[in-house]
C-alpha cells in the first residue's frame, strides 16, 4: 500500500480520460476537436488526456496541442485553430507542444540509435531504463530541503502558444533529471500530462512552478520513509520515433500514456 501512495501522489497533477466513450461522448461534442477527443478515447489512445469536462474547458489552441500525439498514432488529423474556426492540417511526426523551435531534430539527435527492450544503444554511447532506485543509491543529501526543483515561474502570455512550449520544454528538461536524481525515474509525467498540468494549475490561480515544487518536496519526504517498487508495469516503448534527447544523458520515450526514462549508466 506504501508503494501505491506514492506512486498516486507522482501522478496526480495529470488527470485520466475516462468515461469518455461511446456514442454519448460523439453526442455531446460540439466542435470538431471535441470529436476527435472521443475518437482518439474510444481508440483507447486517451491514456493522460484529461477528462471530457476538463478538455472542454481548455481553449481550442490547447485542446489541439493535447491531441497531436495520440491522434498522430492513429493516423488522424488534428484541426488547426484558426480564430474560431477550424481547417484540417497534418499532423507532425512530433507535437509541437513536447519540442520548441529551437531544439534539434529528434530523429537527427537519435541518428544511429536503437531501440532494443530496456537499453537504447548509440554509435558512442548506451543508456538503460531508469528504475526507482532505493535510497542507499542515491547521492548524498538529494532528499533534503536544499535540493529544489527550481523552476521558473511562468511569467508570459499563456494564449502565447509559442512562449508557453518554450517554458513548459525548459522546465521538462530540468523536471526529469530531478526526478532521476532522487530515484524516481520510473514515476515520471509524459509531457503531455505535464502540458496539462500547467494548464490545469495556472487555470486555478496557482503558480505552476510554486506547486510542482511543493510536489517535489512532498516527494523527497516520502521517499525517505516509503519503499518504491522499482517499476510499476511491464511495458516497453516500441519505436525510437516516441523518444527524443532530455540531455546528454537522458533520453525520454513515452506514449502519452506511459512515460520511460533511458539514462546514460556513467550518469
Amino acid at each position: 500500500m506504501a508503494t501505491r501512495g506514492l506512486a498516486l501522489l507522482v501522478l496526480g497533477l495529470c488527470a485520466t480520460a475516462v468515461g469518455a466513450t461511446g456514442s454519448a461522448c460523439l453526442d455531446s461534442a460540439k466542435t470538431e476537436l471535441e470529436a476527435l477527443y472521443c475518437k482518439v478515447v474510444s481508440e483507447g489512445q486517451g491514456a493522460g488526456l484529461p477528462s471530457p469536462t476538463d478538455f472542454k474547458r481548455n481553449d481550442p489552441a490547447v485542446q489541439a496541442l493535447l491531441l497531436r500525439r495520440p491522434a498522430a498514432r492513429l493516423g488522424l488529423d488534428v484541426p488547426e485553430v484558426n480564430g474560431t474556426s477550424t481547417t484540417p492540417a497534418p499532423v507532425q511526426a512530433e507535437p509541437a507542444a513536447a519540442e520548441p523551435a529551437e531544439r534539434p531534430d529528434p530523429a537527427r539527435q537519435l541518428s544511429g540509435c536503437r531501440l532494443e527492450g530496456q537499453r537504447i544503444n548509440c554509435p558512442q554511447r548506451r543508456f538503460e531504463l531508469a528504475m526507482n532506485q532505493p535510497n542507499s543509491n542515491l547521492a548524498t543529501g538529494v532528499l533534503g530541503p536544499d535540493n529544489r526543483l527550481g523552476l521558473t515561474p511562468f511569467a508570459g502570455n499563456r494564449s502565447d502558444e509559442e512562449a508557453v512550449r518554450r517554458y513548459l520544454s525548459d522546465a521538462y528538461d530540468r523536471y526529469i533529471p530531478k526526478m532521476v536524481e532522487i530515484g524516481l525515474g520510473a514515476n515520471t509525467m509524459s509531457f503531455t500530462a505535464f502540458h496539462h498540468a500547467f494548464h490545469t494549475t495556472e487555470d486555478a490561480g496557482v503558480d505552476f512552478a510554486r506547486r510542482m515544487e511543493q510536489t517535489f518536496s512532498l516527494l523527497k519526504q516520502d521517499k525517505k520513509t516509503l519503499a518504491v517498487k522499482a517499476r510499476y508495469h511491464d511495458n516497453l516503448p516500441q519505436d525510437l520515433s516516441l523518444c527524443e534527447v532530455i540531455n546528454a544523458d537522458i533520453i525520454v520515450c513515452d506514449d502519452v500514456g506511459t512515460n520511460w526514462v533511458f539514462v546514460a549508466p556513467s550518469r
